[in-house]
């Protein structure tokens, strides 16, 4: 597995010990790639979209000029 290096804020690094310590996560490691696993998987669901279909954009999410979901 490929080795990166960060540096992260102080307060990150106490809530990821401190969910080490509450037992959610075996060790800091294990901790750091679940949750930028996590991070990834929400960026992916909610993130930047591809435009797959430019028309869609004028009109409203179920294709109807007044219709908006928020």
């Amino acid at each position: 597995m490929p080795k990166v290096e960060i540096n992260i804020p102080d307060h990150i690094e106490m809530q990821i010990a401190q969910l080490v310590e509450q037992g959610e996560f075996l060790t800091r490691e294990d901790a750091i790639e679940d949750l930028l696993s996590a991070g990834i998987k929400a960026y992916k669901t909610s993130g930047p979209m591809e435009d797959d279909d430019p028309g869609l954009e004028d009109e409203g999410m179920m294709g109807h000029d007044d219709e908006y979901v928020f």
